[in-house]
């Protein structure tokens, strides 16, 4: 299946204490929990930004709930086909 990335802009993220964060992480896992079909890999934080890379099976099931919790204007989805 490929690798999605999901860039969330969310200013001075970098900056989040350690339960600040596991609240951001508690939330996404809240989300995964009703979609069985995608898979966190890891997560990254900048001073700015937090990408999250997902296993699915499209950019549909990941953007559709990505884009219910966030702003649009503040998400980007890339893709990356799996190596075969």
């Amino acid at each position: 299946m490929p690798k999605f990335l999901i860039e969330r802009e969310i200013p001075g993220a970098g900056k989040l204490t350690p339960a600040e964060l596991q609240g951001v992480s508690q939330k996404s896992c809240g989300v995964l929990r009703t979609m069985p079909q995608v898979q966190w890999v890891e997560s990254y934080v900048t001073d700015d930004k937090i990408y999250c890379v997902y296993i699915a099976p499209n950019e549909k099931a990941v953007r559709d709930p990505a884009t219910m919790r966030v702003k649009a204007a503040s998400l980007r989805i890339a893709s990356r086909p799996s190596a075969a």
